[in-house]
């Protein structure tokens, strides 16, 4: 009996998880009594993702060096959030970023290329379209914030032209 109870049980969490996933749920909390002092008190959770640029710049967080006024310095030069630097170029759209216009061609801009207004700078894959996102305004490309292949998100900085 108790194998088969707990077989039951395996199949009722995979449902809870499948659940949690068809629906974008990030947590669910069940509690299924099957007698007074028996029961199964199930947490299915999952972290979401965050866009890959903000993870990168987390992990280098911890990594620097001691704490000292140096960082401070740095931090002041460079806004916290890329997305509110002069000059940052966002994502319209949420979707798969692409560098190049094919696999082992050269990318569209490169750290340092002066790109003119209409200029296309990279290329956001939604719904299987490829969407050329183009500059915004002429200048010089400062950073470029996302890896090539890298999912964004709407409003996702993904680079900078000064």
């Amino acid at each position: 009996m108790a194998d088969k109870t707990r077989d039951e049980d395996v199949a009722f969490i995979k449902a809870l998880a499948e659940l949690l996933r068809e629906n974008d749920l990030t947590e669910l909390h069940v509690k299924r009594e099957y007698a007074e002092s028996d029961w199964l008190n199930v947490r299915v959770a999952r972290q979401i993702m965050a866009a890959p640029v903000a993870m990168q710049a987390a992990a280098a967080a911890p990594a620097a060096a001691p704490v000292s006024a140096a960082p401070a310095a740095a931090t002041a030069e460079t806004p916290e959030d890329p997305a509110q630097a002069p000059g940052a170029v966002t994502s319209p759209m949420v979707g798969t970023v692409y560098l190049q216009p094919e696999p082992n061609s050269a990318a569209f801009v490169s750290v340092g290329d002066k790109v003119k207004e209409g200029q296309t700078l990279l290329i956001v894959e939604a719904m299987k379209t490829m969407n050329q996102i183009p500059a915004p305004r002429s200048g010089t490309v400062k950073r470029i914030l996302v890896e090539d292949g890298a999912p964004v998100e709407f409003g996702a900085p993904l680079m900078i032209i000064e």
